[in-house]
């Protein structure tokens, strides 16, 4: 099959991986799909940054849940003038390689972020922003931590 692509995601974990904080925000996926590695990692940046921005590095934890696996390919057809003396139209049509996929099922949380109660609804924001990169529904689910 040739080679794997390389994956567009920089970056798994962000924010304050040393604290434990006790509000749990996550995007779920309501329906099975196949999400590409760019689409994760164009809303890795849209929530990365919009947290930085309004909560500030120390106050929060962003995490990537899902891996790209599964290998994309795309049977390239030739376009222009005599493509169809070049062209093998169907026949040896397995394709090359094109990028990497993460296969999610509904209810499977694609981000979390951990964060304090007073940011909450500011870090809400910033994952209702990286559901618009995703390509099938999803929403956010919260869940708090036990007061002791």
């Amino acid at each position: 099959m040739g080679g794997v692509p390389g994956s567009k995601i920089v970056q798994y974990d962000m924010g304050n991986l040393n604290q434990d904080f006790p509000v749990e925000l996550s995007i779920v996926v309501e329906e099975t799909c196949q999400i590409r590695h760019t689409a994760l990692e164009a809303a890795r940046i849209g929530i990365n940054r919009q947290l930085l921005k309004e909560v500030g590095r120390a106050n929060y934890h962003l995490k990537i849940r899902t891996f790209p696996h599964h290998v994309l390919r795309e049977n390239k057809q030739a376009t222009g003038a005599g493509a169809d003396r070049v062209s093998e139209g169907m026949r040896l049509a397995f394709g090359k390689a094109v990028g990497t996929a993460a296969r999610v099922q509904s209810g499977q949380k694609v981000f979390s972020v951990w964060t304090t109660p007073q940011y909450a609804e500011k870090a809400k924001a910033s994952l209702r922003r990286g559901i618009y990169k995703i390509p099938t529904p999803a929403r956010i689910v919260e869940e708090r931590a036990a007061e002791a």
